[in-house]
């Protein structure tokens, strides 16, 4: 029953790689940072969909981030978004 929860296609996959991503790259990174733990979810998965759309452009379609693709990047993204933040808070 709860079999396919846990499959790598699943969302609930995507939420728990999500945040375990989003998490390290927030405690890799240091300094403060907006947002709880959906904003943490939210970072690793979207980490996770850039990482799969750089992947796809570079080396094909059949190329799919994993948790390491996830981590990186979430790790770009906080970095893009420190850097406007930054900007504008000046």
């Amino acid at each position: 029953m709860f079999s396919s929860f846990l499959e790598p296609h699943s969302w609930v996959w995507w939420l728990v790689i999500g945040g375990l991503a989003g998490g390290l790259a927030k405690l890799l990174m240091p300094g403060k940072d907006p947002g709880g733990c959906i904003i943490t979810i939210l970072l690793g998965v979207g980490g996770a969909l850039l990482a799969g759309w750089l992947g796809q452009q570079f080396w094909g379609s059949d190329w799919r981030a994993g948790f390491i693709g996830a981590f990186v990047g979430a790790f770009v993204i906080l970095l893009l978004y420190r850097l406007i933040a930054r900007r504008r808070r000046f």
